[in-house]
């Protein structure tokens, strides 16, 4: 028996570039030459559910088709990438986990003022929000009357309904400490899912990082942006940075990726330790 393969599609040059300009605009994502096999790759699935003979028909559909903003959305989370684990770059927690969070508790207590905010931004399918409440919840061990919210928000539709659910494979938890896991997850027949005392400290919503304002009104003690910027130009970076620092509170402070830095921006933030820095 022979099994039919689906006709591989190609992109011209002016069709990636039709697309590099749309992806851009959507996402700030700078798509180099390199990613032109990605964009093909991705995107081919989209062409095919929708019966389309090339890349110049994806283009018009976009651009004229009444469902074209459901169909962005599609693409979009075709395109960008979503690789995450529980407690990834261990020290981030740490540090949270031993000596930002009991400062916070410290100073909530001599302000009268005991509420945490922290911001999770891009954050795909949710490992790291959590990682982040369970680190709270261990940091308020024993404390009462704080009102704790963590925000998470991403472009990508796809992995924000997964985040919610809470659901991961066995594989997937690997990487959560030890005791962790029977502290803050149920066993289900699909693996693992996020207690609900944990999952009730996380909102997830959707946010274009590249919207020239953002909704949330009160500051954040505390945001994750990591790993998002590497994928921006220095423009879109610049302009991003300062987002962020608006919604940050005075001496609050902001994580990065391990291959990102915020040492350009000395007048704005302070190094504080690696890929974290404070406001100042």
């Amino acid at each position: 028996m022979t099994t039919l393969c689906a006709q591989p599609y190609e992109i011209t040059e002016k069709e990636f570039q039709l697309f590099k300009d749309i992806i851009y605009r959507q996402t700030g994502i700078h798509m180099s030459e390199k990613k032109r096999n990605l964009i093909v790759a991705r995107l081919s699935k989209r062409l095919r559910a929708l019966n389309l003979k090339n890349f110049s028909e994806y283009y018009k559909y976009i651009s004229e088709n009444l469902n074209a903003s459901e169909e962005i959305i599609n693409l979009i989370n075709r395109i960008t990438t979503n690789k995450t684990d529980f407690f990834r770059e261990k020290h981030h927690f740490e540090l949270l986990l031993h000596e930002i969070f009991p400062t916070i508790i410290k100073d909530g207590y001599s302000l009268r003022e005991r509420r945490l905010r922290i911001w999770s931004a891009g954050c795909s399918s949710g490992e790291e929000p959590y990682s982040i409440a369970m680190t709270v919840s261990e940091a308020l061990t024993g404390e009462r009357g704080w009102d704790t919210k963590i925000l998470a928000t991403d472009l990508d539709t796809d992995v924000l309904t997964k985040a919610s659910l809470g659901v991961y494979p066995s594989q997937s938890v690997t990487s959560v400490p030890m005791g962790y896991l029977s502290k803050y997850f149920d066993r289900t027949a699909q693996g693992y899912e996020v207690s609900h005392k944990i999952k009730s400290m996380v909102v997830f919503r959707k946010l274009n990082l590249m919207n020239p304002v953002f909704p949330m009104k009160m500051p954040f003690d505390i945001i994750f942006c990591r790993n998002v910027m590497i994928y921006f130009d220095e423009n879109t970076k610049r302009s991003l940075v300062t987002k962020l620092y608006s919604h940050l509170k005075d001496g609050g402070h902001i994580f990065v990726g391990h291959s990102e830095t915020l040492m350009w921006q000395k007048n704005l933030f302070k190094f504080l330790k690696h890929t974290v820095y404070q406001k100042v």
